[in-house]
């Protein structure tokens, strides 16, 4: 959730329409629809569905807005809102008192600790103290360029004595959040926006949309299959790093085909600036505090959104053969690594739903 974002117009959710049919149920009462918005989590968000009317669609989108919205507020580290104690109230009093907040921000925070323990480092979400640096330094480069510099080495390790997860302190029984170092901050930019997706697809199905993808900034998450009567898996096209802008499928690297799955990149395209012709990315490495510099990208799928955005950045943040090590070892998660010769690796997994090997939307 930053106040700028290198925004790519159509993203990763390129829909195949494959044209050899199915055997499945008559779907001939569905419609596709679609819309978008673009005022949470600073970036855009598209729904497409499969509905009997424009007007059931309209509810179900008008919905999953709303909840956008509510959930960007109450993850939000840069403004306050009347009435809402959410992460910046978290923040704003840190070392001072704990702050009584919604169950949504307990249950981020509790999920983002559990995998810290359980995955890795790599995202922190107490890692605010290093990020705030990177944020500044990057938005002084985006507003004079001929100015643009790295961060000292001393102020970020500075800084890094003051992310200890651990003094994240939550008392679930009262639902407050207190922040043990007066100079510490949280910062759940790799998390966020997956967890929202994957919590907003799970209330809509709750509500009883069946046929639906979320993408929400290139965060894919997919409620049943397309009801067209033809396919059985939606397809949702890869992010190709040397082609920023997403025209049609041949500018993509390639297409995924997933049912009731999520999809999501991590890469240094996305948001960056330049220092001396070299791409300085946002995706800090906690180890090295300094940007990762093993690929251009990285892709995971997994059935959770929220998951799949936090292991997007373990992922990419990690060289090939340990970060290839970290994926095999888990249940139900596929990745797809874009080195920085442009050679492209995936697991076996990953490569059974790619186009490039021969899957299509019409696999069961």
């Amino acid at each position: 959730m930053r106040k700028w974002i290198h925004v790519v117009l159509g993203l990763l959710l390129v829909v195949q329409l494959v044209g050899c049919a199915a055997e499945q149920a008559d779907y001939s009462e569905y419609q596709k629809y679609s819309d978008t918005f673009f005022d949470s989590f600073d970036t855009v968000t598209q729904v497409m569905a499969y509905t009997k009317s424009e007007e059931e669609f309209k509810r179900y989108f008008n919905q999953i807005h709303d909840r956008f919205l509510e959930l960007h507020r109450m993850y939000d580290i840069f403004n306050n809102y009347e009435g809402l104690n959410n992460l910046k109230t978290i923040n704003d009093q840190a070392g001072i008192k704990p702050v009584k907040v919604d169950q949504e921000i307990i249950d981020l925070i509790q999920f983002s600790k559990k995998w810290y323990k359980e995955a890795g480092p790599e995202t922190n979400i107490a890692m605010g103290s290093v990020l705030d640096i990177w944020q500044e330094y990057r938005n002084e480069a985006i507003a004079n360029p001929s100015e643009a510099k790295l961060p000292p080495m001393e102020k970020l390790q500075a800084a890094a004595q003051h992310m200890d997860i651990d003094k994240v302190i939550v008392d679930t029984e009262n639902s407050t959040v207190f922040l043990e170092d007066p100079e510490m901050s949280l910062n759940v930019g790799a998390v966020a926006k997956g967890y929202a997706t994957e919590l907003v697809a799970r209330e809509m199905k709750e509500a009883g949309l069946e046929s639906a993808i979320i993408s929400a900034g290139g965060n894919v998450r997919t409620i049943g299959h397309p009801y067209d009567g033809v396919r059985h898996r939606w397809g949702v096209g890869i992010q190709n790093p040397d082609r920023i802008v997403v025209t049609d499928q041949d500018h993509l690297l390639d297409t995924a085909f997933i049912h009731e799955a999520s999809v999501v990149s991590s890469g240094d395209y996305q948001r960056y600036y330049e220092v001396d012709g070299k791409r300085i990315h946002h995706l800090i490495d906690p180890k090295t505090l300094m940007p990762g510099d093993y690929y251009r990208a990285a892709t995971v799928v997994t059935e959770d959104s929220g998951l799949a955005d936090f292991l997007s950045t373990i992922v990419f943040l990690r060289p090939y053969e340990e970060s290839r090590a970290f994926v095999d070892k888990m249940d139900g998660v596929e990745a797809l690594w874009v080195l920085k010769d442009g050679t492209v690796k995936a697991t076996a997994g990953m490569e059974k739903i790619l186009k490039s090997q021969g899957a299509s939307g019409t696999d069961k």
